[in-house]
């Protein structure tokens, strides 16, 4: 289970296609959500003076209202600008089908591993484990062994699989990384058309819209802006006690 968990990592890995490299337009696009965002993020202890911090603050605002960043040009009149369709984008489509495959990977394995134990090692017991376990658990750990009277200590076969299916993404996240394909646990909430590259399957982003909630957020953070060198020249000569008595 190990050596499959770890190659069916390494194949969802080269089932994923390449990412498409975006145009200039489009990263400027992105680039331009990304300044106002950290503007604003940064308003609270901003190293921008007050004068510079505004003018960005007015021109980035501007610019949102007026479409200059868009990759498509500012809007015409009131036409509201709609995302592609996910059924119709020939890159969304593709990207269904890249996630289609990998489901396919993650879940084909795992099938073929549980009718190989049912089909040879059904009704065995494969272990006893070394610590008493209430009745509670006997319904988890003895899966095909109808046997009432038996402890609840011995573990099945097909019981076996399952702790091994769960217990070993610790050992997977360990050795592949936080976001590997190897976590058997996905598998059960997974829908048929997610997979470790979700970023091809996600909607296309309006960025008219979001730049609209971007102008509303840069107005908030105008409120909350503060200069870390206001007074700083004070500060300097209190820290080293050199400011005079009457304005100390």
């Amino acid at each position: 289970m190990i050596l499959v968990g770890v190659l069916r990592h390494y194949v969802v890995f080269l089932l994923q296609p390449p990412p498409k490299k975006l145009s200039r337009a489009g990263v400027r696009e992105q680039r331009a959500l990304a300044r106002s965002q950290i503007l604003r993020a940064t308003s609270s202890k901003s190293l921008i003076p007050p004068a510079y911090h505004k003018a960005l603050s007015q021109y980035l605002s501007d610019a949102f209202k007026d479409g200059v960043y868009l990759k498509d040009g500012p809007p015409n009149g009131d036409a509201a600008s709609s995302a592609a369709n996910a059924l119709t984008d020939p890159a969304a489509m593709d990207g269904m089908m890249a996630g289609m495959k990998t489901q396919m990977v993650m879940m084909v394995p795992q099938m073929i591993i549980m009718g190989w134990i049912n089909f040879f090692f059904q009704g065995f017991v494969l272990i006893k484990l070394p610590f008493p376990l209430t009745f509670g658990f006997k319904s988890m750990l003895q899966r095909d062994i109808e046997a009432p009277d038996m402890d609840v200590k011995w573990v099945s076969s097909l019981s076996w699989y399952f702790l091994n299916l769960f217990g070993l993404n610790g050992f997977y996240r360990l050795f592949l990384g936080g976001d590997n394909s190897a976590d058997s646990s996905r598998d059960m909430t997974m829908s048929p058309f997610a997979s470790a590259g979700t970023t091809q399957l996600s909607q296309p982003q309006d960025f008219a819209k979001l730049f609209k909630a971007e102008r509303d957020n840069l107005e908030l953070s105008e409120g909350q802006y503060t200069w870390v060198g206001e007074d700083l020249d004070l500060k300097v000569l209190r820290k080293y006690g050199k400011l005079p008595p009457k304005l100390d």
